[in-house]
């Protein structure tokens, strides 16, 4: 951690965003500044429960939708996908329009459309809706954070991030007993339904205690730019989705769809170099700290949604908890995050905040090792023990990291920086899910196959006379099905652990990038 280039923040001298004129203040006053705060944190809340609240339902939706596996997952990538979308320009429109009136269509167009994810009779439909949903839900995260940034000096800002960070968390300990608790009661389209009183409060609350900031009415647009990045987004997510039905490169259309992603960065890349009027701020992308933290997000969103994604049918399919007890199991992986924020918050001021990212990230490694040695015997407490650690160890490297990204960048890039950090979460989230999905169902195929070869006739198991040996018989119906049941649980079993194996080398690339950080003055 010797990289300690300046240790005060830093003074840019590189222009301003198009059409924002001079630099922006560091502080906005605000006399409703706590109701303000619980305000974007609620609204935040909403958002994240979204995702997480989603995941128990998943089987249920399954079924009811008469949905594959690889399909139901759309319910989850579709939305992310759409936020990925959407969330690069929420910085440009939040300048233009106002941060304050964009964020009420957002929060208002939100709870609009879970309403009717609530009420889709089709998984087309779901899907649909769900796109939508997460192109509203794309501009909640970056609008709370850039107006937590504002109404905060840089002396509180760990903790007001910390206070942010708890309403992204608190969706994560909420949504998989709540989740749980609506299924099982009711049924799984109130899942949905239970977004509209949060977003009554939030709409409210925004309407009367955020300040207008003014707005740049002529700012302009770049929809070159825009129009590169979405294209490029939306083809690598059906690449990652359509690959494994379409046995990825031996299809023409996946190999089309990778073209198109790979030109359309390519383009969007030059544009940010060259244009005059970019996209986005090309200040952002020379700034160290923004840029390690942002690749460090795309890291561990991954890892954080692909662990949700894969721990709800684990839990309930394999291990044989019921929905409302997934829904506890999952739930203090936010009581630990929520708790080693407040702890980094404290630590920050004190303790080089890379530090204690690493220490956190090295933690992560070994909660996630020790998921890959699960079985399905495992029991809630120590599931609950694992996953409190999990959360745990995320917490204290999220909110250092969020005020490292921060700490070297000019107040005038803030709302293309936290739409850029939620871009980042969004697009690590999807890639999490489809990639870890794939490992898994690919794993499958392949553990199946290995354990099958084993099974021969010639098995002393196989030839035994007594019950078992008549109730495994493979020339028998009933035996082909149970030996057929039993290598498929065990290659599920093992598909599972590999994953969770996988997740646990994720970590290696956010701990290299804390080298190249700057360490920050905290006297």
């Amino acid at each position: 951690m010797a990289t300690t280039d300046r240790d005060t923040a830093r003074s840019d001298p590189a222009r301003p965003p198009s059409g924002t004129g001079t630099a922006a203040p560091d502080t906005i006053a605000v006399p409703n500044r706590g109701l303000l705060t619980a305000t974007a944190m609620l609204a935040m809340f909403m958002q994240s429960l979204d995702t997480s609240i989603c995941v128990v339902a998943l089987p249920y939706m399954q079924g009811s939708l008469s949905a594959s596996a690889e399909e139901i997952t759309w319910v989850l990538t579709s939305s992310v996908v759409a936020a990925a979308i959407m969330t690069a320009p929420m910085g440009w429109l939040a300048r233009k329009f106002g941060r304050k009136q964009v964020f009420i269509v957002c929060v208002t167009g939100f709870v609009t459309v879970s309403m009717m994810c609530g009420a889709a009779q089709t998984l087309s439909q779901l899907v649909a809706f769900r796109l939508m949903q997460g192109m509203f839900g794309a501009g909640i995260a970056p609008s709370a954070q850039a107006t937590m940034l504002d109404i905060y000096p840089f002396s509180q800002r760990a903790q007001a991030m910390a206070m942010f960070s708890m309403g992204v968390t608190m969706g994560p300990m909420v949504g998989p007993t709540l989740g749980g608790y609506l299924t099982d009661t009711m049924n799984w389209r109130w899942v949905f339904y239970v977004n509209l009183p949060v977003g009554i409060l939030a709409v409210t609350g925004l309407t009367f205690f955020m300040p207008r900031v003014p707005a740049s009415p002529h700012l302009r647009f770049s929809w070159y730019g825009f129009g590169m990045l979405a294209i490029g987004i939306g083809a690598l997510q059906m690449v990652l989705d359509r690959g494994q039905i379409l046995d990825w490169f031996t299809s023409r259309e996946i190999i089309a769809l990778t073209v198109v992603a790979g030109l359309a960065f390519y383009l969007f890349v030059v544009h940010l170099g060259t244009s005059e009027r970019p996209f986005l701020p090309p200040a952002l992308f020379k700034d160290r700290n923004f840029v390690s933290a942002i690749v460090m997000v795309f890291f561990l969103s991954g890892v954080m949604q692909a662990t949700s994604a894969l721990l709800a049918p684990y839990l309930q399919k394999l291990a044989g908890f019921p929905v409302q007890d997934a829904g506890w199991a999952m739930a203090p992986r936010g009581i630990g995050m929520i708790s080693a924020m407040f702890l980094a918050s404290r630590l920050g001021m004190k303790v080089d905040q890379r530090k204690i990212m690493a220490f956190g990230l090295t933690l992560l490694g070994v909660a996630l090792y020790e998921m890959s040695t699960w079985t399905p015997a495992v029991t809630l407490q120590r599931t609950m023990f694992t996953l409190m650690l999990q959360g745990f160890s995320i917490g204290l490297v999220f909110n250092p990291m969020t005020v490292m990204a921060y700490i070297t960048l000019p107040a005038q890039y803030r709302g293309d920086a936290a739409a850029v950090q939620s871009l980042a979460r969004n697009i690590g989230s999807a890639i999490g899910i489809s990639v870890l999905t794939f490992t898994l169902t690919r794993g499958f195929q392949t553990n199946h196959a290995a354990i099958a070869a084993g099974i021969t006739p010639f098995e002393r198991l196989l030839q035994a006379h007594d019950s078992v040996g008549v109730l495994l018989d493979p020339g028998t119906r009933r035996g082909a099905i149970l030996l057929e049941q039993m290598i498929a649980y065990q290659a599920q079993i093992i598909s599972y652990n590999n994953d969770f194996r996988l997740m646990a080398l994720a970590i290696v690339p956010p701990l290299v990038l804390l080298f190249l950080m700057r360490r920050h003055n905290r006297g």
